[in-house]
Protein backbone atom coordinates (compact mmCIF):
# COMPACT_ATOMS: atom_id res chain seq x y z
CA UNK A 1 0.00 0.00 0.00
CA UNK A 2 1.39 3.63 -0.66
CA UNK A 3 1.47 5.72 2.78
CA UNK A 4 1.54 9.84 2.92
CA UNK A 5 4.79 10.66 1.61
CA UNK A 6 4.95 8.06 -1.37
CA UNK A 7 4.60 10.56 -5.19
CA UNK A 8 0.38 10.69 -6.61
CA UNK A 9 0.48 10.53 -10.32
CA UNK A 10 -2.27 11.22 -12.40
CA UNK A 11 -2.11 11.93 -16.16
CA UNK A 12 0.87 13.99 -16.66
CA UNK A 13 0.77 15.04 -13.13
CA UNK A 14 2.98 13.95 -10.32
CA UNK A 15 3.02 15.06 -7.01
CA UNK A 16 5.93 15.33 -4.28
CA UNK A 17 3.20 13.34 -1.63
CA UNK A 18 -0.72 12.79 -1.07
CA UNK A 19 -0.90 15.92 0.78
CA UNK A 20 -3.37 18.77 -0.36
CA UNK A 21 -4.76 21.95 0.79
CA UNK A 22 -8.19 21.64 0.82
CA UNK A 23 -10.10 24.98 -0.97
CA UNK A 24 -10.52 27.60 1.34
CA UNK A 25 -12.74 31.10 0.96
CA UNK A 26 -10.26 33.89 1.46
CA UNK A 27 -13.07 36.86 1.26
CA UNK A 28 -9.96 39.09 -0.14
CA UNK A 29 -10.56 39.78 -3.61
CA UNK A 30 -11.86 42.78 -5.32
CA UNK A 31 -13.46 42.52 -8.35
CA UNK A 32 -12.51 38.68 -8.42
CA UNK A 33 -8.41 39.74 -8.89
CA UNK A 34 -6.17 37.29 -6.82
CA UNK A 35 -3.48 39.60 -5.05
CA UNK A 36 -0.50 39.33 -3.00
CA UNK A 37 -2.74 37.87 0.19
CA UNK A 38 -3.57 34.82 -2.03
CA UNK A 39 -0.04 34.97 -2.92
CA UNK A 40 1.31 34.40 0.18
CA UNK A 41 -1.49 32.28 1.35
CA UNK A 42 -0.45 29.53 -1.32
CA UNK A 43 2.81 30.10 -1.73
CA UNK A 44 3.36 29.74 1.75
CA UNK A 45 2.00 26.44 1.72
CA UNK A 46 3.82 25.36 -1.12
CA UNK A 47 7.12 26.64 0.81
CA UNK A 48 5.77 24.21 3.70
CA UNK A 49 5.84 21.00 1.47
CA UNK A 50 2.45 20.48 0.53
CA UNK A 51 1.93 18.26 -2.85
CA UNK A 52 -1.14 19.79 -4.36
CA UNK A 53 -2.74 23.39 -3.50
CA UNK A 54 -6.03 23.93 -5.02
CA UNK A 55 -7.57 27.40 -5.08
CA UNK A 56 -10.48 28.77 -3.03
CA UNK A 57 -13.60 28.76 -5.17
CA UNK A 58 -13.13 30.57 -8.04
CA UNK A 59 -16.01 32.09 -9.65
CA UNK A 60 -17.01 31.27 -13.20
CA UNK A 61 -19.86 34.79 -13.39
CA UNK A 62 -19.70 37.31 -11.44
CA UNK A 63 -23.25 36.30 -10.39
CA UNK A 64 -21.46 33.17 -9.16
CA UNK A 65 -19.63 34.75 -6.03
CA UNK A 66 -20.75 33.41 -2.55
CA UNK A 67 -19.80 37.32 -1.53
CA UNK A 68 -18.58 40.55 -3.57
CA UNK A 69 -14.50 39.30 -2.23
CA UNK A 70 -14.62 35.77 -3.76
CA UNK A 71 -11.87 34.80 -5.90
CA UNK A 72 -12.67 34.84 -10.05
CA UNK A 73 -11.69 33.71 -13.03
CA UNK A 74 -14.83 34.93 -15.29
CA UNK A 75 -12.61 37.04 -17.30
CA UNK A 76 -8.88 37.45 -18.95
CA UNK A 77 -8.09 39.91 -16.80
CA UNK A 78 -7.69 37.77 -13.87
CA UNK A 79 -5.29 35.53 -15.53
CA UNK A 80 -2.43 37.70 -15.27
CA UNK A 81 -2.31 37.71 -11.73
CA UNK A 82 -3.40 33.79 -10.84
CA UNK A 83 -0.18 32.96 -13.36
CA UNK A 84 2.20 34.79 -11.01
CA UNK A 85 0.96 32.62 -8.39
CA UNK A 86 1.19 29.18 -10.34
CA UNK A 87 4.51 30.19 -11.11
CA UNK A 88 5.85 30.75 -7.29
CA UNK A 89 4.03 27.69 -6.53
CA UNK A 90 6.33 25.32 -9.31
CA UNK A 91 8.83 27.17 -8.13
CA UNK A 92 8.47 25.67 -4.76
CA UNK A 93 7.60 22.34 -5.90
CA UNK A 94 3.65 21.99 -5.50
CA UNK A 95 1.47 21.08 -8.05
CA UNK A 96 -1.53 23.83 -8.23
CA UNK A 97 -5.14 23.49 -9.06
CA UNK A 98 -8.36 25.73 -9.55
CA UNK A 99 -11.57 25.09 -8.23
CA UNK A 100 -13.76 26.37 -10.96
CA UNK A 101 -17.53 27.52 -8.85
CA UNK A 102 -20.56 29.06 -9.06
CA UNK A 103 -22.75 29.80 -5.74
CA UNK A 104 -25.95 29.53 -7.38
CA UNK A 105 -29.07 30.48 -4.49
CA UNK A 106 -26.40 31.00 -1.79
CA UNK A 107 -24.15 33.75 -3.75
CA UNK A 108 -24.90 37.59 -2.79
CA UNK A 109 -23.86 37.80 0.84
CA UNK A 110 -21.39 39.60 3.08
CA UNK A 111 -18.21 37.73 4.53
CA UNK A 112 -19.03 35.45 7.68
CA UNK A 113 -17.18 38.30 9.91
CA UNK A 114 -20.35 40.75 8.64
CA UNK A 115 -22.89 38.12 9.61
CA UNK A 116 -22.84 36.09 5.75
CA UNK A 117 -26.41 37.98 5.47
CA UNK A 118 -27.99 38.80 1.83
CA UNK A 119 -26.60 42.12 0.08
CA UNK A 120 -29.41 43.19 -1.61
CA UNK A 121 -28.97 45.04 -5.19
CA UNK A 122 -29.74 47.95 -3.93
CA UNK A 123 -26.51 47.65 -1.54
CA UNK A 124 -23.86 45.99 -4.56
CA UNK A 125 -26.07 42.50 -4.46
CA UNK A 126 -27.17 40.87 -7.72
CA UNK A 127 -30.03 38.46 -7.96
CA UNK A 128 -29.40 34.79 -7.42
CA UNK A 129 -30.21 31.55 -9.55
CA UNK A 130 -30.83 27.88 -8.45
CA UNK A 131 -32.82 24.86 -10.62
CA UNK A 132 -36.41 26.26 -8.84
CA UNK A 133 -37.10 29.58 -6.81
CA UNK A 134 -36.37 28.39 -3.41
CA UNK A 135 -34.71 30.37 -1.28
CA UNK A 136 -31.72 28.91 0.80
CA UNK A 137 -33.31 30.44 4.40
CA UNK A 138 -37.07 31.48 4.54
CA UNK A 139 -35.87 35.00 5.05
CA UNK A 140 -34.07 35.32 1.84
CA UNK A 141 -35.70 36.07 -1.59
CA UNK A 142 -36.61 33.09 -3.82
CA UNK A 143 -33.93 32.89 -6.41
CA UNK A 144 -34.55 32.84 -9.97
CA UNK A 145 -35.33 29.43 -11.80
CA UNK A 146 -32.94 28.89 -14.35
CA UNK A 147 -33.74 28.48 -17.78
CA UNK A 148 -32.78 25.93 -20.42
CA UNK A 149 -30.66 28.31 -22.18
CA UNK A 150 -29.37 30.05 -19.20
CA UNK A 151 -28.15 26.40 -18.15
CA UNK A 152 -26.54 25.96 -21.18
CA UNK A 153 -24.75 29.35 -20.96
CA UNK A 154 -23.42 28.50 -17.47
CA UNK A 155 -22.04 25.06 -18.78
CA UNK A 156 -20.23 27.63 -21.32
CA UNK A 157 -18.98 29.75 -18.39
CA UNK A 158 -17.58 26.72 -17.07
CA UNK A 159 -15.73 25.79 -20.44
CA UNK A 160 -14.17 29.84 -20.81
CA UNK A 161 -13.17 29.52 -17.02
CA UNK A 162 -11.50 26.07 -17.56
CA UNK A 163 -9.33 27.58 -20.56
CA UNK A 164 -8.18 30.60 -18.69
CA UNK A 165 -6.94 28.19 -15.90
CA UNK A 166 -4.85 26.38 -19.06
CA UNK A 167 -3.66 29.75 -20.30
CA UNK A 168 -2.45 30.61 -16.17
CA UNK A 169 -0.98 27.56 -15.92
CA UNK A 170 -3.34 25.35 -13.76
CA UNK A 171 -2.12 21.57 -13.30
CA UNK A 172 -5.40 20.24 -12.70
CA UNK A 173 -9.20 21.86 -12.48
CA UNK A 174 -11.70 20.94 -10.04
CA UNK A 175 -15.28 21.47 -10.36
CA UNK A 176 -16.87 22.51 -7.39
CA UNK A 177 -20.25 20.58 -6.66
CA UNK A 178 -20.41 20.83 -3.43
CA UNK A 179 -21.71 22.64 -0.45
CA UNK A 180 -25.25 23.76 -0.96
CA UNK A 181 -23.25 25.90 -4.20
CA UNK A 182 -25.18 25.81 -7.87
CA UNK A 183 -24.23 22.57 -9.29
CA UNK A 184 -24.85 20.54 -5.47
CA UNK A 185 -28.61 22.53 -5.84
CA UNK A 186 -29.35 20.30 -9.16
CA UNK A 187 -28.09 17.26 -7.69
CA UNK A 188 -30.35 17.58 -4.29
CA UNK A 189 -34.34 16.77 -4.40
CA UNK A 190 -34.16 19.34 -1.65
CA UNK A 191 -33.19 22.23 -3.54
CA UNK A 192 -34.41 21.02 -7.37
CA UNK A 193 -38.01 20.48 -7.87
CA UNK A 194 -37.77 21.22 -11.44
CA UNK A 195 -39.93 19.17 -13.90
CA UNK A 196 -37.66 19.41 -16.94
CA UNK A 197 -34.99 17.09 -17.82
CA UNK A 198 -32.88 19.09 -15.32
CA UNK A 199 -35.14 17.73 -12.58
CA UNK A 200 -36.72 15.04 -11.51
CA UNK A 201 -35.54 11.37 -11.73
CA UNK A 202 -31.69 10.77 -10.71
CA UNK A 203 -30.76 11.10 -14.14
CA UNK A 204 -31.83 14.41 -14.53
CA UNK A 205 -30.69 15.83 -11.32
CA UNK A 206 -27.13 15.01 -12.08
CA UNK A 207 -27.23 16.21 -16.29
CA UNK A 208 -26.32 19.47 -15.85
CA UNK A 209 -22.85 18.60 -13.64
CA UNK A 210 -22.31 15.37 -16.21
CA UNK A 211 -22.68 18.20 -18.92
CA UNK A 212 -20.46 20.66 -17.28
CA UNK A 213 -18.07 17.63 -16.82
CA UNK A 214 -18.04 16.46 -20.31
CA UNK A 215 -17.78 20.46 -21.66
CA UNK A 216 -14.60 20.74 -19.50
CA UNK A 217 -12.85 17.32 -19.89
CA UNK A 218 -13.05 18.01 -23.77
CA UNK A 219 -11.38 21.11 -23.69
CA UNK A 220 -8.76 20.02 -20.81
CA UNK A 221 -5.22 18.40 -22.33
CA UNK A 222 -5.27 14.57 -21.61
CA UNK A 223 -2.15 15.53 -19.38
CA UNK A 224 -4.33 17.41 -17.24
CA UNK A 225 -6.55 15.90 -14.50
CA UNK A 226 -10.39 17.00 -13.85
CA UNK A 227 -11.59 16.29 -10.22
CA UNK A 228 -14.85 16.89 -9.03
CA UNK A 229 -16.04 17.99 -4.92
CA UNK A 230 -19.03 16.88 -4.48
CA UNK A 231 -21.41 16.38 -0.60
CA UNK A 232 -21.67 12.44 -0.57
CA UNK A 233 -24.46 13.01 1.12
CA UNK A 234 -26.96 16.23 2.41
CA UNK A 235 -27.35 14.75 6.10
CA UNK A 236 -31.60 15.20 5.65
CA UNK A 237 -33.33 12.68 5.27
CA UNK A 238 -34.95 12.69 1.27
CA UNK A 239 -31.94 14.51 0.02
CA UNK A 240 -28.69 13.65 -1.88
CA UNK A 241 -26.72 10.76 -0.21
CA UNK A 242 -24.30 8.18 0.02
CA UNK A 243 -25.88 5.64 -2.38
CA UNK A 244 -26.93 8.47 -5.13
CA UNK A 245 -23.02 9.87 -4.84
CA UNK A 246 -21.32 6.53 -5.70
CA UNK A 247 -23.74 5.80 -8.97
CA UNK A 248 -22.92 9.84 -9.88
CA UNK A 249 -19.12 9.01 -9.11
CA UNK A 250 -19.10 5.84 -11.86
CA UNK A 251 -20.87 8.04 -14.17
CA UNK A 252 -18.41 10.60 -13.60
CA UNK A 253 -15.28 8.32 -14.23
CA UNK A 254 -16.69 7.28 -17.43
CA UNK A 255 -16.52 10.96 -18.31
CA UNK A 256 -13.10 11.23 -17.69
CA UNK A 257 -12.99 13.11 -13.88
CA UNK A 258 -9.91 11.11 -12.32
CA UNK A 259 -10.22 11.83 -8.39
CA UNK A 260 -13.44 12.39 -6.26
CA UNK A 261 -12.96 14.97 -3.47
CA UNK A 262 -15.66 14.07 -0.64
CA UNK A 263 -17.24 16.39 1.45
CA UNK A 264 -20.61 16.58 2.77
CA UNK A 265 -23.37 18.97 3.58
CA UNK A 266 -24.41 22.52 3.43
CA UNK A 267 -27.45 22.22 1.18
CA UNK A 268 -30.10 23.18 3.63
CA UNK A 269 -28.84 24.51 7.39
CA UNK A 270 -29.73 23.28 10.28
CA UNK A 271 -28.43 19.73 9.05
CA UNK A 272 -27.42 17.51 12.04
CA UNK A 273 -23.72 16.06 11.09
CA UNK A 274 -22.17 13.71 13.54
CA UNK A 275 -18.94 15.41 12.92
CA UNK A 276 -15.14 13.88 14.69
CA UNK A 277 -12.23 12.63 13.37
CA UNK A 278 -12.36 11.80 9.96
CA UNK A 279 -15.92 12.37 9.57
CA UNK A 280 -16.03 11.99 6.17
CA UNK A 281 -13.62 9.56 5.58
CA UNK A 282 -16.01 6.64 4.84
CA UNK A 283 -17.28 8.21 1.80
CA UNK A 284 -13.98 8.66 0.48
CA UNK A 285 -13.66 4.80 0.89
CA UNK A 286 -17.05 3.89 -0.06
CA UNK A 287 -16.86 5.71 -3.30
CA UNK A 288 -13.20 4.70 -3.90
CA UNK A 289 -14.29 0.84 -3.60
CA UNK A 290 -17.52 0.99 -5.61
CA UNK A 291 -17.04 3.90 -8.10
CA UNK A 292 -13.68 2.40 -9.28
CA UNK A 293 -12.00 5.96 -9.07
CA UNK A 294 -9.43 7.66 -7.08
CA UNK A 295 -10.78 10.01 -4.17
CA UNK A 296 -9.39 12.63 -1.82
CA UNK A 297 -10.50 12.76 1.91
CA UNK A 298 -11.28 15.83 3.66
CA UNK A 299 -12.70 16.66 7.15
CA UNK A 300 -11.31 17.20 10.62
CA UNK A 301 -7.87 16.02 9.43
CA UNK A 302 -5.98 17.19 11.60
CA UNK A 303 -2.74 14.40 12.56
CA UNK A 304 -0.23 12.85 10.81
CA UNK A 305 -0.67 9.38 11.69
CA UNK A 306 -4.20 9.99 10.94
CA UNK A 307 -3.58 11.25 7.18
CA UNK A 308 -0.58 8.71 6.85
CA UNK A 309 -3.21 5.86 8.32
CA UNK A 310 -6.16 6.91 5.68
CA UNK A 311 -3.50 5.87 3.04
CA UNK A 312 -1.86 3.21 4.09
CA UNK A 313 -5.39 1.38 4.16
CA UNK A 314 -6.80 2.46 1.28
CA UNK A 315 -9.38 4.53 1.89
CA UNK A 316 -8.15 7.50 0.26
CA UNK A 317 -5.68 8.38 -2.41
CA UNK A 318 -4.70 12.06 -1.09
CA UNK A 319 -6.05 13.56 2.06
CA UNK A 320 -7.30 17.63 1.95
CA UNK A 321 -6.47 20.00 4.76
CA UNK A 322 -8.03 23.02 5.19
CA UNK A 323 -8.06 24.66 8.98
CA UNK A 324 -4.85 22.44 9.82
CA UNK A 325 -3.10 24.36 7.36
CA UNK A 326 -4.06 27.76 8.80
CA UNK A 327 -2.77 26.60 12.08
CA UNK A 328 0.28 25.29 10.00
CA UNK A 329 1.12 26.10 7.00
CA UNK A 330 4.56 23.50 7.51
CA UNK A 331 2.10 21.43 8.50
CA UNK A 332 3.73 18.79 5.66
CA UNK A 333 6.90 19.12 7.05
CA UNK A 334 6.34 18.50 10.63
CA UNK A 335 4.72 15.01 9.61
CA UNK A 336 7.50 14.04 6.91
CA UNK A 337 9.27 14.36 10.62
CA UNK A 338 7.35 12.58 12.96
CA UNK A 339 6.47 9.37 10.29
CA UNK A 340 10.24 9.75 9.15
CA UNK A 341 9.91 10.57 5.93
CA UNK A 342 11.41 13.14 3.72
CA UNK A 343 9.57 16.24 1.71
CA UNK A 344 11.96 16.05 -1.72
CA UNK A 345 13.33 19.88 -1.92
CA UNK A 346 11.67 22.33 -4.42
CA UNK A 347 14.91 22.28 -6.27
CA UNK A 348 13.86 18.12 -7.32
CA UNK A 349 10.56 19.48 -8.76
CA UNK A 350 11.66 22.63 -10.41
CA UNK A 351 13.35 21.00 -13.30
CA UNK A 352 9.89 19.21 -14.07
CA UNK A 353 8.90 22.54 -14.99
CA UNK A 354 11.95 23.63 -16.99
Amino acid sequence: MPHLFEPFHQRGVTSRNRIAVSPMCQYSSQDGFANDWHLVHLVSRAVGGAGFLITEAAAVEPEGRITPQDLGIWQDAHIEKLARIVELIHGNGAIVGTQLAHAGRKASTSPPWEGGNVIPESQGGWAVVAPSAIPFKPDRPDPIALSTEAIQKLTQSFVAAAKRSLTAGFDLVEIHAAHGYLLHEFLSPLSNHRTDEYGGSFENRIRFLCEVVQAVRDVLPDRTPLWVRISATDWVPNGWDIEQSVELCSKLSSLGVDLIDCSSGAIVPGEQIPTGAGYQTPFADRIRREANIATGAVGLITSPAQADHIIRTGQADIVLLAREMLRDPYWAMRAAKQLHQSVPSPVQYRRAWS
